[in-house]
């Protein structure tokens, strides 16, 4: 039987000092090793616990600070979108601009152009082998000046060329006038016959002795697309007026646009009228009325609309009210696609527009009786362009003196060309609805990890671990139908203003957006770096209390090896005495 190993107290002692140095030197080495004085919670567990916490939130901010990011990416790509819908709507106000600008310079130009190149013609009395043309024919302008009062000039072809003709016309009008009717030969060589400021003028044309029509000289002269032979019924010899005694008058009026518009019209109380009214004028206390107190409509029947529309004449039988022609126009499908009526309440005027190049003329037609008035003012502010009413003054044929036109019962025609022409309009059109396709492309590509805030997607991004703490980006519908943009038709001012007003509205909408983004993004920027600083916040706090100090922990280190060192030699002189008896065999 062995018996324990006896140690002296002071190897003893040595011994166990030695072993607790050794263990601190360990704890030191592990220290500086992992950088950690309290590495699990049997070194310290209050820290080790508390530490843990600040790393977990820490941990969790992070987390959440990639879906910040992400939310930012997002953000950031819609106000990409913005800023290129910007841009393509931007591109659309100028189209609407432009659409604008060509409305108005069509209905700042009332013009008549010939068809046919005359440049190389010395006399124009040798058209037609010289039995045609005859130097007497002759042409009857009539216009309005400033104050709206009824101007007629007579000028006769002469025998000379297109550029004697056309100078005889300005000259009428500069010599006896205000220039209000000018004419020129354009570099191909066509008649060129237009209005200052846009007035609307109408050209009548006959013989010599202003009772038969000139169809075959039209003809010759390239006008006869434009003039149209109308029906003028005048009682017993028709004194004063510019056709004597003819049924039909080779005329056309040109009005400035693609719109003709009547005056306003009264009913004998004042009011005025409505869509609803009768057409028909017969009968006392029927007639309608200027806004001066004029009669402009008494012993009027019937009121009918023959459109030319790509060389094919349609007729439009107007019912008893104003509404019901309105509507046989509109409901007509072989019209409806060229030709607008309207009727405005406001206003009391009858509108019609020429949507396409394809109508040629637009004829009225006014059933009156023996003493009929007829002056609704169509396509002249005043009135006073081509009006026809029994004891109306005229100017007699050699402008010597004025009488008074003897009305008598029957069509009294006025035909209306426009002068506008829509093909531009139409290609603006089409660019617009272009731009219209890419918006619709734009807002669809504006999409970033399936949120798209353009397309009505909304955003919200989380700023604490427990989600308390958010900003909800609310998204929009920025596509065309969504911005209220309507395919586009400029054939009309009205469309293009119309459009115009959705543009605006458009514009607006985007810009706010634009702005509530960079409102978000910057909320979110800024809880961005404010996340990030907690998270340092929390990371550095969980060091203060687990991070060992290397410099302290080197220390120690080199005190415990010092300690150990000494701890050794003690130990080997305790064991001195011991060796002493040994050395006694």
């Amino acid at each position: 039987m062995s018996s324990d190993i006896v140690l002296t107290s002071a190897l003893r002692t040595n011994l166990q000092s030695l072993q607790n140095t050794q263990r601190l030197i360990d704890t030191t080495q592990q220290r500086l090793a992992t950088g950690l004085r309290v590495s699990s919670a049997l070194d310290n567990p209050q820290n080790f616990f508390t530490a843990q916490s600040l790393n977990n939130r820490a941990g969790d901010l992070s987390r959440l600070l990639d879906g910040i990011g992400q939310s930012l990416r997002s953000i950031q790509e819609a106000d990409t979108g913005v800023t290129a819908l910007s841009s393509l709507i931007d591109q659309a106000n100028a189209i609407v601009s432009s659409a604008r600008d060509t409305a108005a310079a069509s209905e700042g130009e009332a013009r008549l152009i010939s068809s046919l190149d005359l440049s190389d013609i010395d006399d124009l009395t040798s058209l037609g082998d010289g039995n045609t043309i005859v130097a007497t024919d002759t042409f009857a302008f009539i216009t309005t000046d400033d104050d709206g009062e009824r101007i007629v000039q007579q000028v006769a072809i002469g025998a000379g060329t297109i550029a004697n003709f056309a100078a005889n016309i300005t000259n009428a009008f500069a010599d006896d006038e205000n220039g209000e009717i000018i004419a020129s030969v354009n570099e191909n060589g066509n008649l060129v016959i237009e209005s200052k400021g846009g007035r609307t003028f109408t050209v009548e044309a006959t013989d010599a002795a202003g009772t038969g029509d000139v169809d075959a000289q039209l003809v010759l002269l390239g006008l006869d697309d434009q003039f149209v032979l109308q029906d003028r019924t005048y009682g017993g010899n028709g004194t004063g007026a510019f056709v004597t005694g003819e049924a039909d008058v080779q005329a056309v009026t040109v009005v400035g646009g693609n719109t003709l518009s009547s005056i306003s019209l009264f009913e004998g109380t004042g009011d005025l009228i409505e869509a609803g009214d009768n057409i028909s004028s017969v009968g006392a206390g029927n007639e309608l009325f200027d806004a001066a107190g004029n009669i402009a409509s008494d012993e009027v029947s019937q009121l009918d609309v023959n459109l030319e529309i790509d060389g094919t004449v349609t007729t439009i039988t107007g019912g008893a009210t104003f509404q019901s022609l309105i509507d046989a126009i509109n409901t007509n499908t072989t019209v409806n696609t060229d030709v607008r009526a309207e009727f405005d309440s406001l206003t009391g005027q009858i509108r019609l527009t020429a949507l396409t190049d394809d109508v040629e003329n637009v004829t009225f037609e006014f059933t009156t009786g023996a003493n009929g008035i007829v002056d609704f003012g169509l396509g002249d502010a005043s009135g006073n362009l081509d009006s026809l009413r029994d004891g109306a003054e005229a100017i007699d044929r050699d402008e010597t003196a004025t009488s008074v036109i003897d009305v008598g019962a029957g069509l009294q025609q006025y035909s209306f060309s426009f002068n506008s022409s829509t093909q531009e309009l139409d290609r603006l059109s089409t660019e617009y609805n272009a731009l219209r396709s890419q918006i619709d492309g734009i807002v669809k590509d504006a999409s970033y990890r399936g949120i798209n805030l353009l397309q009505g997607d909304d955003l919200v991004t989380f700023f604490n671990e427990d989600n308390s703490n958010s900003i909800r980006t609310e998204g929009e519908d920025f596509t065309s139908v969504g911005l209220g943009l309507n395919e586009a038709n400029f054939r009309s001012k009205s469309n293009i203003e119309i459009t115009a007003g959705e543009i605006a509205s458009a514009q607006t909408r985007v810009r706010a957006f634009g702005s509530e983004l960079a409102n978000d993004l910057a909320v979110i920027q800024t809880r961005r770096t404010f996340t990030e600083s907690t998270i340092s916040t929390l990371e550095a706090g969980a060091a203060d209390l687990t991070i060992a100090d290397a410099n302290e922990e080197g220390a120690n280190l080199l005190a415990l090896q010092t300690r150990q060192a000494l701890g050794t030699t003690a130990l080997s002189l305790a064991s001195q005495s011991a060796q002493s008896v040994l050395r006694l065999f």
